[in-house]
């Protein structure tokens, strides 16, 4: 069908901070990704037995336990790489058993991804590319996947609907974040975002809304 959506994604909330684990891939090839897998591995191989998708690859966007705990079992069991995040995150993702033990979170482990990436890059989900948008403030690594041709970004914890990531961790800074998400993440237009927790949101709703870095917040 002509209007058949190039890329479609199913979320799948896991471990107990409710993370945004997704399983997208492309319409096209039925193959796929495991986004920030964070936890409850089985439940996300289920998911993406479910909908007949063929995982190739994980992306992360940050190196925190609830988004990446998962990546290591997984990478194992499918045999696949990970990519991402930026390398400055590789501190965090050495503290994942650490950090998974503490928050109830079994089987957590660290990683070295198979690719780290930077601003810039672009990353593949079957026929699908996607673009590599580095926005630090959360964590210094933190990367987002925009598909421009959808109109849709996985954005970790960069942004939420009616909020922002925090930045009270290890080398956070708050206006490193406002700037990654209003130089980087506003100019992309009215993108479709799924967010590390909670529902989906615009960026366009956002900017109308957001308390934190809508345009009347900041003075647009």
């Amino acid at each position: 069908m002509a209007d058949e959506p190039l890329l479609q994604c199913v979320i799948v909330p896991v471990t107990p901070f409710q993370q945004n684990a997704s399983v997208a891939w492309c319409t096209r090839t039925k193959r796929g990704v495991f986004v920030d897998p964070g936890g409850e591995v089985d439940r996300l191989l289920e998911a993406a037995k479910a909908n007949d998708v063929t995982i190739e690859k994980i992306l992360i966007t940050h190196g925190h336990s609830d988004h990446a705990g998962g990546a290591a079992e997984l990478a194992e069991r499918l045999g696949i790489p990970i990519e991402g995040p930026q390398r400055e995150d590789q501190f965090w993702i050495d503290r994942i058993e650490e950090s998974g033990r503490k928050y109830g979170m079994t089987g957590a482990r660290g990683f070295v991804p198979t690719r780290w990436l930077e601003d810039g890059d672009q990353v593949t989900i079957g026929e699908q590319t996607l673009d590599v948008i580095h926005c630090p403030g959360h964590t210094p690594g933190h990367v987002v996947f925009h598909h421009p041709a959808m109109g849709i970004a996985f954005v970790g914890d960069v942004l939420f609907q009616g909020s922002i990531g925090r930045t009270d961790f290890p080398r956070g800074d708050h206006a490193a974040l406002i700037d990654a998400i209003t130089r980087k993440l506003w100019p992309l237009g009215d993108v479709v975002f799924v967010p590390g927790h909670g529902p989906v949101s615009s960026f366009a709703q956002e900017r109308r809304s957001n308390p934190y870095v809508g345009d009347r917040a900041l003075g647009g």
